[in-house]
């Protein structure tokens, strides 16, 4: 409670720290929660920079925004940000995260992501793109990701942008590609956002209701993959052929 910015709470609670809860009140500092594996981390307003550094289990909650570096070499775990993410968030991040950011991004979001095959066990991170109106209402923000270097040089994972409005252009990606987004993808991000939702109160069926009317999945979010992944996929099936 009332933390004034100290450092490094709950760092390097390794293996056999499942079924510990910590919760943060205040001002946490930095690299808090770096090294986890396996409990629990709840952070009751904004987080600082270099959050879970080489995080690899267990889960971490954000009720508020979150400084530079958020998670690098991150390499599982269950990750849920209220607000927004400076720079750098996700990098170098491999194993099977399942991250939400309910804000956005600053740049260089997920760069060099390697995650595997989201489809198979491998990590993805959702992205939002909303926020809430002095009023409490929630509504959607004017671009989901305003920055540039959108998953850049990633060789693995994928990012679900919530972008009923088509905004992110082939401009702000390096490396990574949009690809349609299909039922399988749904199918594993729903009981990430369903969490999201008991969390945060952010309900799905607001998150896919676009100027007043229910939208399908395939409507309201889209996949961001590495560029990378598809050379291989084509690689595999001319092998096969």
């Amino acid at each position: 409670f009332n933390l004034t910015g100290q450092r490094f709470h709950a760092c390097g609670l390794g293996k056999n720290s499942d079924g510990i809860r910590i919760d943060l009140y205040g001002t946490s500092g930095d690299y808090a929660g770096s090294g986890m594996d396996g409990c629990e981390l709840f952070i009751h307003g904004d987080a600082q920079d270099q959050l879970c550094q080489v995080f690899k289990s267990g889960k971490l909650v954000v009720y508020g925004n979150v400084g530079q570096t958020f998670m690098y070499g991150g390499k599982g775990g269950y990750i849920f940000i209220l607000g927004n993410t400076a720079g750098r968030p996700l990098i170098n991040t491999v194993g099977a995260p399942r991250i939400v950011i309910n804000g956005t991004s600053l740049d260089f979001l997920a760069e060099s992501f390697m995650a595997g095959d989201p489809l198979n066990d491998g990590g993805f991170a959702i992205v939002n793109g909303v926020e809430f109106d002095k009023k409490g209402d929630l509504i959607t923000m004017v671009s989901p990701y305003p920055g540039s270097n959108l998953f850049s040089l990633a060789t693995g994972g994928a990012l679900y942008i919530r972008d009923p409005n088509r905004t992110i252009e082939s401009r702000q990606l390096n490396g990574s590609r949009i690809v349609s987004f299909t039922d399988r993808d749904w199918a594993i991000m729903l009981p990430v956002l369903e969490e999201n939702q008991k969390l945060f109160g952010i309900s799905i069926d607001d998150l896919l209701t676009i100027e007043g009317s229910l939208k399908k999945p395939q409507e309201v979010y889209r996949k961001i993959e590495p560029i990378a992944n598809s050379c291989l996929d084509l690689q595999l099936d001319e092998e096969r052929e």
